[in-house]
């Protein structure tokens, strides 16, 4: 592709007519969920002022925990933007975190990602102590936090990654480096689909048929390389949306990306149970 070929490849906001509208929506719906009754909003995980977690309680003791993480090509948007995204889950006895994170250029995206990770540790460490036990987390990002989901999916025990980029090559060379500023051995050691795989934890894959071709590709090939090196992995394409409307089927309680979460923790839990069944079995003698 020439430059603008490759810049035109990546622009999600201009391939959807009503991005803008879809985000201001999005704001709104969000903020009356971040004034839900127990919300805890803005817990500090680091030192910096977009290190900060907002988490909602569903009521139901020793709940699974949702994690979710913004989009933005690393460098737009916040998580009280997203908030709304929590619903589907919290009506399916899941509670909530939706994590923060410093965007670039502020921060590198080799920061970015040790940011989110420790944001996950945080959850596992502290959640207890404000009602959230976090023992089983499933982790889901749309976008820019696809690729953040694959990166720290070891922090997690499911991971379900909407839209995102695990390939950072194309990045590197489109309009998205001036912010990113990413070096050839950046985008090698951050991109997913290079990278030696941390933890097995099962991945749910999932994009638009509506989406551009390069985002649909990047899933694609993200989910052929786990296949390829027999990890948990499935590929999800949802029929006719595009990059934002897909999210509504996790907003959505009914939804389909809901109901991977759903399946996702079934999952995680039967891994759980083998694990224990092994480590207590004794043999005979």
């Amino acid at each position: 592709m020439t430059r603008a070929e490759l810049d035109a490849a990546y622009n999600n906001s201009a391939a959807v007519r009503n991005s803008a509208e879809k985000l201001a929506d999005w704001s709104d719906r969000s903020a009356k969920t971040r004034s839900r009754s127990g919300a805890l909003l803005d817990l500090a995980y680091g030192p910096r002022p977009r290190n900060r977690i907002d988490i909602f309680p569903c009521g139901r003791a020793r709940a699974p925990l949702f994690a979710f993480i913004h989009g933005g090509y690393w460098q737009r948007n916040s998580k009280d933007m997203f908030a709304c995204m929590a619903e589907g889950a919290l009506a399916n006895g899941f509670d909530a975190a939706l994590i923060g994170y410093t965007l670039a250029p502020v921060a590198t995206l080799s920061e970015i990602v040790d940011e989110v990770s420790t944001a996950l540790r945080w959850l596992r460490a502290e959640g207890r102590g404000f009602g959230i036990p976090a023992e089983k987390i499933v982790l889901s990002g749309w976008s820019a936090g696809g690729h953040l989901t694959a990166m720290s999916l070891a922090e997690a025990d499911a991971g379900l990654a909407i839209s995102g980029i695990f390939d950072l090559e194309p990045c590197r060379l489109n309009y998205l480096n001036e912010k990113l500023k990413l070096t050839l051995d950046e985008q090698i050691a951050l991109s997913p689909i290079r990278r030696r795989p941390l933890s097995r934890a099962p991945l749910i894959i999932a994009f638009g048929t509506g989406e551009l071709p390069e985002l649909q590709r990047q899933s694609r090939d993200y989910h052929a390389v786990r296949s390829g090196t027999k990890l948990p992995s499935e590929q999800l394409p949802l029929i006719g949306h595009d990059h934002f409307s897909i999210l509504e089927e996790l907003a959505n309680p009914d939804g389909k990306l809901t109901a991977c979460l759903l399946r996702l923790l079934d999952q995680a839990r039967a891994k759980s149970s083998r694990r224990y069944k092994s480590i207590t079995s004794v043999p005979e003698g």
